[in-house]
């Protein structure tokens, strides 16, 4: 039985180490799964793609949206409609000011799908600008907003963002004039610095008393966004607004951050009702003590506040051996005054200090003294104990206020329109590509626009995966300790199977345990009691089948 329980219990370790295995490379996908990943698929094979054929086989056709659309761009055609920036950035350095990086438009360096083209940032510390209008101006009203695009940072990136910009429409937008400073309406996408991860959603909002503007930022998302950053694959990002002022950060169709534009947005959209009153001042003898000496408490007589903490210890004898005339430290004999010393300039030379070789191997050198102790009559200072304040008061505060400024915006969806599209960057990597913009209104149309593009994107780069043992190797690379459940998974099958099929040997207790159950002699009692039970039995059956026989007639 214990045999029996040693080799279930070595079962039940190899199914947690294969689990363990399996568990930490499918970690590494778990990004890539998405609550919307059965859309994408339906309508991935809808695309005018053999699915079958390998990386080298796709033939890539340009997207055409399948519905209304506010913009969309492929870059097949170059940079038709796009205007590059020709103005400064404002409070920069003359030298870095221009923007001057360069883009360019070009195939993926990894995973390409020949014929797909996209906009390449070139340069290293850089400033970047931009932009194109709209195909017509989105007016938020009735209908969502869906902004979607591909990155890919193909050399990781170190510090950099890969962002747009709505542009808010004006009578004086110029985008030869585009900078940070132009307004926009809102702000979206992946950026990166050190190892600070986000993923940007800002809307500027007007206040509606005032007519000045202010940027609310969306709550980071929960999920860690590191692998998006680093994989040199690309990813999409949508982001959906709704009318009901909701909205949805996507990554690769799966959502990453949800929330409202009135409860989730940083400051909040609406200002307090009530503030405190900047003129209120705390009053003089306003008591926020919660604790205060007791008045009443007298410092005992015998208290001394004279005492010493610490004392010679009377009791202390100076260990044997210890050498009184050798002191602590001594020349170094073997130094050497160096040959650019001027004793006029430096005065006389000597040789520094080392610890005294004598007193390695002895309790100590140099004037013995007694050791400190602690006093055992010290108390300190007396202070009187700390009672409950009588006169405590709560820690103050300004009196509330209406808010002078307060005002409530029930609908912040209803946003400045937009009619232009920009890209405003600096980045300390280069070759960030951006693919496959679209602005539109449905979620049907924003999925086949993915499905036609990314999908592409997507097959190439699974097509061109490593296989399983180069995964295995990758995942043990990033944490060695895997190696030991690869070797333990490996020497697994083999125990298992010596420890089933190895014939066990058979103990003594085994071999008299049968030797008392076959041989052990039966008395003549024994057996004459057998005989009569066999023949109860017989009994019983001979008159159940007669029952039977009785019942049928």
């Amino acid at each position: 039985m214990s045999r029996m329980l040693f080799q279930w219990d070595w079962l039940c370790l190899g199914v947690l180490i294969i689990s363990s295995v399996t568990a930490e490379i499918e970690k590494e996908e778990t990004l890539d799964a998405g609550a919307e990943v059965e859309d994408f698929d339906k309508q991935s094979q809808e695309a005018d793609v053999d699915r079958d054929k390998s990386s080298l086989e796709v033939v890539y056709q340009t997207p055409k949206p399948t519905g209304e659309v506010y913009f969309t761009e492929t870059f097949d055609e170059a940079l038709s409609g796009w205007v590059f920036s020709k103005t400064k950035k404002e409070d920069t350095d003359d030298n870095i000011a221009k923007y001057d990086g360069k883009w360019e438009v070009e195939e993926l360096k990894e995973n390409t799908v020949p014929g797909d083209r996209g906009l390449v940032l070139k340069s290293v510390a850089k400033h970047h600008a931009i932009s194109a209008m709209l195909t017509k101006a989105f007016i938020f009203d009735n209908k969502p907003l869906i902004v979607q695009y591909e990155v890919n940072f193909q050399e990781g990136i170190d510090c950099g963002g890969a962002y747009i910009k709505l542009l808010s429409s004006s009578d004086d937008l110029n985008l030869e004039y585009f900078f940070d400073k132009t307004p926009y309406t809102i702000m979206f996408g992946p950026d990166k610095c050190g190892e600070d991860y986000k993923l940007h959603f800002i809307f500027r909002h007007k206040n509606p008393k005032t007519g000045e503007y202010d940027e609310k930022h969306a709550k980071r998302p929960d999920v860690d966004l590191k692998k998006y950053y680093l994989d040199k694959k690309t990813h999409l990002y949508t982001l959906v607004l709704k009318p009901d002022d909701t909205f949805e950060m996507l990554i690769d169709q799966s959502v990453v951050s949800k929330g409202s534009l009135l409860e989730d947005m940083v400051p909040p959209v609406n200002p307090p009702e009530e503030i405190e009153d900047p003129s209120d001042k705390k009053p003089d003898d306003w008591d926020e003590r919660l604790k205060i000496p007791d008045p009443n408490a007298v410092k005992p007589d015998d208290w001394d506040e004279d005492e010493p903490s610490k004392i010679e210890d009377p009791d202390a004898v100076k260990p044997e051996g210890w050498l009184d005339d050798e002191p602590q430290y001594v020349p170094d004999p073997n130094a050497k005054k160096p040959k650019d010393w001027d004793e006029e300039m430096d005065g006389e030379w000597e040789a520094p200090q080392i610890p005294n070789p004598k007193c390695e191997t002895t309790p100590g050198c140099g004037e013995w003294v007694h050791p400190m102790k602690n006093n055992p009559k010290y108390k300190g200072k007396w202070k009187a104990p700390m009672i409950d304040n009588p006169n405590y008061q709560g820690i103050w505060s300004p009196q509330k206020i209406p808010n002078p400024d307060y005002f409530e915006d029930l609908h912040p969806f209803k946003m400045t329109t937009v009619s232009a599209i920009g890209l405003e960057l600096w980045s300390m990597t280069s070759d960030i590509y951006f693919d496959n913009f679209i602005i539109c209104s449905e979620k049907e149309v924003a999925d086949r626009w993915a499905a036609d593009g990314w999908g592409l994107k997507k097959l190439v780069a699974s097509a061109n995966e490593p296989g399983m043992f180069s995964q295995l190797v990758t995942a043990a690379e990033d944490h060695p300790w895997l190696w030991v459940l690869y070797i333990l998974t490996l020497a697994l099958p083999v125990g298992l199977a010596v420890l089933f099929c190895w014939p066990a040997k058979k103990t003594d207790e085994d071999i008299d345990f049968k030797q008392m159950d076959i041989s052990k002699p039966m008395t003549k009692g024994e057996l004459k009691q057998e005989r009569e039970e066999l023949e109860d039995d017989e009994i019983e059956l001979e008159e159940e089948r007669e029952n039977e026989d009785i019942a049928k007639d």
